[in-house]
């Protein structure tokens, strides 16, 4: 499979260090086990990858009849009669929450756990998947109660509580559109989404815990309100017990709804469109407003349960935990839905990965016998700086499975995680997907060969390519645009109330082709295994050379006192741009001149000369977007002294 020849610069590109490294990564792989292989859901996965894109019509029509139940079947599977507004699987008529739940309820999974959860105090639930249907149903007639129907929008403010997960499927089960809005974010980023979803019920928590101390949300939800008045009603989980405001004929307590006549164990399931709206989900542009990603009823939830089912292998007796947030796309595809259309065992915890100890993540894997582990590079690195003692505490034996989510993964992190956390004996799954895409795109599964730092191939019925301005393919090695060339049933199809920016941001670029622009930058080895650079506009050019801030920021991480790095592009008159580094160090490290140097002439050593950061600052933290995903445009914003557009989507803002 490992080709061992030399490349040349096909590229017109310096033959940077890096570069060389990739080509080194070729040679360093991890096949599967035979044990691994033949347990395997999908152990023909490399031949079904190959034959599903001549036919992937029938492909997505056999995971529609497998996974997902339709109280009317559709018609076509595939309608691009209005490309890019694709629709999936046109006339069928069906409802996720049901599928989530009603059909686990009527069978011997009704007594199945569905969902274990622990708060950060060390408070449990346990949820059947029967409990999770009667809570489920109580809080969705709640909403019909307060006048929610079909087609209305439901924004949810909420910690990461059992409540949020009940609140999402209860809202989509009577046919309403939830935009869930991180429990963290801002009173203006709050209201800047209600307004534009034109939410009339908000459901909130009076706190949330962190790190020991309460957020208030409550007050925050007032507040947002107060700029957004189309707020009628405002339903509020009492989580952490202090004191809040409660408007009169506005503000209702769940816990008092929840035990009223109104909120009756039973509710028929509203028949769903497979177009109609399911979400929107906010993002953040580098200006302006942040945009709502819609996804819809039918196609979404095919993607999302075929994704889980095979990329992470899932079987009956395993215990899921994606370490995300629910109110992240990753949580919503694979915390709230997938997992529970599958009828699997998910672990949901409430608090940080270090908090109060180091461990405490390795702890929560032990006590609860978690089998597939689903995190950020970002965790794996600051979990990485409390060195291996902390884990080696406790018994991860149960791990079969680990998987990384939000960035490109570095090597240093990818081994850790793989020798330290998994034992040498489960299989990393890289993935790459954004919100757009609803699900996975390219990624392993445990039968493929995996390359440290390298998402590997795309998944089965994904055509993605690496390609120049003109559309022409890569040569290898060569940097491009990462690009989708047909269109997939988990495809965002539209954003809120703006089709013609949906257009103008993901189809422009490549309008002659129509062809999927994800503005992420990628090259693919000989063996066809795709490597993600970053975000296209995290490109700098040095004297006219591209260079990607990850293939910088990796020669950082890979210095033994740097925890987390960060580059970006400043101007020059000279060179056009210059690098700026900014650098976390290990615990207890300080940062010194003689320092500097020395990073500097360690990116030297492993990029090249002309990759050698002009500056190098070393700080305590760096932005990013609760995702994981650092954001460069506000560290330049920062050093030139410019607005920093939104932040919305900043972590711990």
């Amino acid at each position: 499979m490992v080709s061992m020849s030399e490349k040349s610069n096909r590229s017109g590109q310096p033959n940077l260090r890096r570069e060389v490294e990739i080509l080194a990564a070729t040679h360093e792989i991890y096949a599967p086990s035979p044990d691994v292989v033949s347990n395997a859901n999908l152990p023909n996965y490399l031949e079904l990858q190959q034959q599903a894109l001549s036919d992937i019509i029938t492909f997505w029509d056999d995971q529609a009849q497998t996974f997902i139940d339709w109280f009317e079947p559709y018609q076509q599977v595939l309608d691009n009669s209005n490309p890019p507004f694709y629709k999936w699987f046109a006339g069928g008529k069906v409802n996720i929450a049901y599928n989530a739940l009603d059909r686990h309820a009527r069978t011997w999974r009704k007594n199945k756990l569905a969902l274990l959860w622990e708060g950060e105090p060390g408070d449990v639930r346990l949820y059947s998947y029967f409990g999770l249907w009667r809570e489920v149903n109580k809080f969705a007639n709640v909403l019909r109660s307060m006048g929610v129907k079909k087609g209305d929008t439901v924004t949810l403010y909420m910690g990461r509580v059992p409540e949020l997960i009940i609140a999402m499927l209860a809202t989509v089960k009577i046919g309403a559109i939830h935009s869930v809005v991180y429990a963290g974010f801002s009173e203006q980023a709050l209201a800047d989404r209600i307004e534009d979803a034109g939410s009339r019920v908000v459901v909130t928590c009076d706190g949330a815990w962190l790190r020991g101390k309460t957020v208030n949300l409550k007050d925050i939800a007032d507040a947002a309100i107060h700029r957004s008045p189309v707020v009628q009603q405002m339903l509020v989980v009492k989580r952490t017990g202090q004191q809040v405001r409660m408007a009169p004929g506005r503000d209702f307590w769940w816990h008092e709804l929840m035990n009223l006549p109104i909120a009756s164990p039973y509710c028929e399931p509203e028949v769903m469109d497979a177009e109609d709206p399911l979400f929107i989900l906010y993002t953040s542009g580098s200006t302006g407003k942040p945009k709502g990603v819609v996804h819809t009823c039918g196609g979404y939830q095919v993607f999302i349960a075929t994704t889980l089912k095979y990329v992470f292998d899932l079987k009956e007796d395993d215990r899921w935990w994606c370490a995300a947030d629910p109110a992240w796309i990753t949580g919503h595809s694979y915390i709230t839905y997938a997992p529970l259309i599958l009828g699997a065992t998910s672990f949901m915890y409430e608090g940080a990965a270090d908090y109060p100890y180091p461990d405490r993540w390795w702890s929560l894997v032990e006590k609860y016998h978690v089998s597939v582990l689903y995190t950020t590079p970002t965790a794996i690195r600051r979990l990485m700086r409390f060195g291996e003692a902390w884990p080696n505490r406790h018994d991860l034996s149960t791990l079969r499975l680990l998987g990384t989510v939000g960035e490109p993964i570095n090597t240093a992190a990818w081994r850790w995680y793989y020798q330290v956390i998994g034992g040498e004996r489960c299989p990393i799954i890289d993935t790459w997907w954004q919100t757009e895409t609803g699900g996975f795109m390219i990624t392993p599964t445990p039968v493929v060969p995996l390359k440290p730092g390298s998402a590997t191939i795309p998944f089965v019925g994904i055509e993605a390519d690496v390609v120049r301005e003109d559309g022409a393919s890569c040569e290898p090695y060569e940097d491009g645009d990462l690009v989708i060339k047909r269109p997939w049933p988990g495809l965002a199809r539209t954003i809120w109330n703006n089709p013609e920016q949906y257009l103008s941001e993901y189809w422009s670029q490549f309008q002659a082709q129509g062809w999927y622009f994800s503005g992420d930058s990628a090259r693919r080895d000989d063996d066809g295994y795709f490597w993600i650079i970053g975000r296209t506009d995290d490109m700098i050019k040095v004297s006219g050379y591209p260079l990607g801030t990850a293939e910088i920021e990796n020669s950082l991480l890979s210095h033994k006192f740097v925890a987390e790095a960060a580059v970006i592009g400043l101007p020059d008159a000279v060179k056009g741009q210059v690098i700026h580094a900014f650098c976390v160090l290990k615990t207890g490290l300080q940062g010194d001149n003689r320092l500097v140097d020395e990073l500097k002439e360690h990116v030297r050593h492993e990029v090249g000369p002309i990759a050698v950061p002009a500056a190098v600052t070393f700080v305590t933290s760096l932005p990013r977007t609760r995702s994981g995903k650092i954001m460069h445009r506000l560290l330049k914003a920062q050093v030139l002294g410019q607005p920093v557009g939104d932040t919305s989507t900043l972590a711990d803002q």
